[in-house]
């Protein structure tokens, strides 16, 4: 599948930092102390054995987790600094676990309600196509495999826009192709300016840093 991308607002975040996190799950803490930067145009591969706060990290990035003790910034080329979880969230493109699809709905409609949800202009059939889900446009995403699902959340997030990717384990249920397509990607995400952080089990297969939990 050939791939394309354009993101109109990532240069305006010129960093990502992360400093001195304590993360709280369930009452225990996962991580004490955790700091991380990363520039636009970088990628992060966060890893470490299940249970680390790979996920816990990436929630609190997106401002779905507060940390118990620690601070997130988003640094933005204009100067400004941005540090709430509201004022983060439109910054912020996420895949996680959960698809957060309604099996009712076709993959044109789902990217039909964000593009309205977020009053965004794009090109759905594109991004359908460039996904390997041109011919599945109008059938129920109940009768959508696993892989293919995930290949729609990828289409709603290449129309997103969004200047920073959390992405976590990315390559779920995905086959070879569909791994190769998230590399290219990543890729041209993260030359574009945008920034990718990304929870893994598994190398990213793209060049990037890598920050090892444990």
């Amino acid at each position: 599948m050939a791939a394309s991308i354009c993101i109109n607002s990532a240069n305006l975040v010129a960093e990502l930092e992360a400093k001195d996190l304590v993360l709280v799950r369930g009452g225990r803490r996962v991580q004490d102390g955790l700091s991380c930067r990363v520039g636009a145009g970088q990628t992060l591969a966060v890893t470490g054995p299940n249970g680390a706060g790979k996920t816990s990290l990436l929630r609190a990035l997106a401002g779905f987790l507060e940390p118990r003790v620690g601070e997130i910034r988003f640094h933005l080329r204009s100067g400004e600094v941005i540090s709430g979880g509201d004022e983060r969230a439109p910054f912020v493109g996420w895949i996680g676990h959960h698809d957060g699809m309604k099996s009712q709905l076709t993959p044109a409609e789902h990217l039909e309600f964000h593009l309205a949800f977020e009053r965004r202009i794009g090109d759905i059939d594109t991004a359908l196509q460039q996904t390997g889900l041109g011919p599945l446009r109008d059938l129920p995403a109940q009768y959508l495999s696993a892989g293919q699902r995930r290949r729609l959340a990828f289409a709603r997030l290449m129309l997103s826009e969004r200047p920073i990717w959390l992405l976590d384990e990315p390559f779920s249920a995905l086959d070879a192709e569909g791994k190769s397509f998230v590399h290219t990607l990543m890729e041209r995400h993260s030359a574009a300016g945008g920034i990718v952080i990304a929870a893994t089990h598994e190398p990213l297969g793209v060049e990037g840093a890598v920050l090892e939990l444990c």
